[in-house]
């Protein structure tokens, strides 16, 4: 049986509570760290199930706030690309996906924070395309909370309708995944030492994370959101040149 990291666990609280103050979930945060701890295919099954127990408990923190239309839109897409993705993740070569990720949440996060005037209207069709490319990105890598969170931010959404409508667009999304993931192979025995743990924090990391936002204005939450997946962005590449080199 695998010994448990304290020290891991501690830093997917800090994950979840700062995936709940950004909106868009604790993946983007926990999937960097536990690379470090577990191999590539492990993250991606454990990665699911703690989404499953964090997103439950924001849909119930953050209920209020849910917006059907866009939870149509983007949830339905993000499903069926997320079970495509979560297929190929066998096949692909994560690297490369990894860094084309990095790069775009650079870019376009900068883009929104220059250009800060500028709105993507929430649309059917930018809300199918983000849907569509978060849900694959989600399958493939394991966190497409980013891209999701992206879209989102651009939509320039109310905080409790971001986090909400986001919470239960991933657990849909994680739900489906865990099945896929299970089959692959990616769900050890030992891996399930974590999951009470993770089950716990990710409950008392979204509480916390929702206490903190009362004191974050709406104004500042789009900045935050943007900040805060330009940062993902810079970790996903430089963690990559770290681990493999690839540039």
């Amino acid at each position: 049986m695998r010994d448990i990291s304290y020290i891991f666990l501690f830093l997917a609280l800090i994950a979840e509570i700062v995936g709940t103050i950004g909106g868009f979930g604790s993946s983007v945060f926990f999937v960097p760290v536990a690379n470090f701890y577990f191999d590539f295919y492990s993250v991606l099954g454990l990665t699911a199930l703690f989404h499953l127990s964090s997103n439950l408990s924001k849909i119930f923190l953050f209920r209020k706030g849910l917006d059907k239309k866009l939870l149509v839109n983007i949830g339905i897409p993000s499903v069926v690309f997320v079970i495509i993705g979560g297929f190929l993740s066998k096949y692909l070569d994560s690297r490369y996906l990894e860094i084309f990720l990095g790069v775009f949440l650079v870019v376009f996060s900068l883009y929104f924070l220059i250009k800060s005037k500028v709105i993507v209207l929430p649309n059917k069709k930018n809300a199918v395309i983000g849907g569509t490319l978060s849900g694959f990105s989600a399958g493939l890598l394991g966190t497409g909370g980013a891209i999701r969170g992206l879209t989102m931010a651009a939509f320039n959404l109310e905080k409790s309708v971001f986090i909400a409508t986001s919470a239960f667009i991933d657990f849909m999304i994680d739900f489906s995944r865990t099945f896929v993931y299970y089959q692959n192979g990616y769900i050890q025995g030992d891996l399930l030492t974590y999951v009470p743990f993770l089950f716990v924090i990710g409950l008392v990391g979204s509480y916390i994370g929702k206490k903190i936002l009362v004191y974050i204005p709406q104004t500042k939450f789009r900045v935050i959101s943007l900040v805060l997946i330009l940062l993902i962005g810079l970790v996903t590449i430089g963690q990559l040149v770290i681990k493999h080199d690839v540039l």
